[in-house]
């Protein structure tokens, strides 16, 4: 049974383990490293972040939310985070989540939603636009990992009951 929940400051050990899982893979993020907490308290919306508990209180999996402007004209759009523990992956957990924070997010003001995605990392790719992303570019060669540089597809989703439908 996995239930969601806000993330705690008490959650920061599991969750930077989950997110250094996936920063392993070389397919989450150009990231080399798990920031310690302050960092990453500051760079995420406090309200929009959550994890995935199981039942025996284990963090499956974690998403959160990060404004992607300090303006005011751009205080509805963020940009989503979700990372998944390896012994968790393909349980759909990366869905319930999704589906959580959508819902969240709209009931806080916001419009659109955006991801950016390896191209590469099709079952991201695939659990955001079942959600209702859809890919509006593509950032060729925007930074390099160990020496190679990579591309992100950009993904979007626009709230149909928040802001202009």
């Amino acid at each position: 049974m996995i239930s969601i929940r806000p993330l705690e400051p008490a959650d920061w050990p599991a969750v930077r383990e989950i997110y250094t899982q996936g920063i392993a893979t070389g397919e989450a993020t150009l990231e080399t490293s798990a920031p310690e907490w302050d960092v990453w308290d500051q760079a995420h919306v406090a309200d929009l972040r959550y994890v995935a508990e199981t039942g025996e209180g284990d963090i499956a999996g974690w998403i959160a939310l990060t404004p992607v402007s300090g303006r005011c004209v751009y205080a509805g759009v963020g940009e989503v985070s979700v990372y998944i523990a390896s012994d968790f992956r393909g349980q759909k957990i990366g869905d319930l989540l999704l589906k959580y924070l959508i819902e969240e997010s709209e009931q806080s003001g916001y419009w659109t939603l955006q991801a950016g995605i390896f191209p590469e990392n099709i079952p991201s790719i695939k659990l955001h636009q079942k959600n209702g992303f859809r890919v509006i570019g593509y950032r060729e060669n925007i930074g390099k990992m160990k020496g190679v540089w990579r591309s992100v597809s950009l993904l979007e989703r626009r709230s149909k009951v928040t802001g202009i439908n």
